[in-house]
């Protein structure tokens, strides 16, 4: 591991800091090494990223990228992508991370198409019979602090008469 820091060139204390998904890592300062774990904030620290996208390290591009990627709002880091250069097995690599894997969870909508989120608050809309719990839950029950289903996009879980049941987001709204 080299002693300064791949993006800034810091001297001092360096975290080996993995550039997924390849198995690679690369060493950083404490201030880029926040910045990747955290998502960088436009501060003239990241002016560092000017020299990093030109590194002939795949790496050190990748995370420049990314971390270019994550400062839309500032015109210096959008003026720096459209100008950068990747080559396109390093620009995949880029676009392959951990960003993207969360791109590819499932969305759970309810029935008129709303986002669903952890936590929210949803209403039936139709009288469900409950399996094996032998009652049935009412059209407009309130099902508050509903969990979703990581693995179903169509199912949601939540309490209904003091019973954790799992409920078809097509029988409800967000409310």
């Amino acid at each position: 591991m080299s002693d300064t820091c791949a993006l800034c060139g810091a001297v001092g204390p360096l975290v080996a800091t993995p550039v997924f998904p390849e198995d690679t890592t690369v060493a950083l300062c404490a201030s880029c090494g926040a910045g990747v774990a955290q998502g960088p904030s436009d501060t003239p620290h990241w002016q560092c990223l000017h020299d990093a996208i030109w590194s002939q390290t795949p790496a050190v591009q990748v995370l420049a990228w990314r971390l270019l990627k994550a400062l839309p709002q500032a015109p210096w880091a959008r003026d720096l992508l459209d100008i950068a250069y990747l080559e396109p097995e390093v620009l995949a690599w880029a676009e392959s991370g951990p960003e993207a894997q969360d791109s590819n969870t499932p969305e759970h909508k309810d029935s008129n198409g709303a986002q669903l989120s952890a936590g929210d608050t949803v209403v039936l809309i139709k009288d469900l019979p409950v399996k094996g719990a032998g009652f049935t839950a009412k059209r407009g029950t309130s099902v508050r602090n509903i969990s979703l289903v990581a693995d179903n996009p169509e199912h949601i879980e939540g309490r209904v008469e003091s019973q954790r049941i799992v409920i078809l987001t097509k029988f409800v709204k967000k409310s």
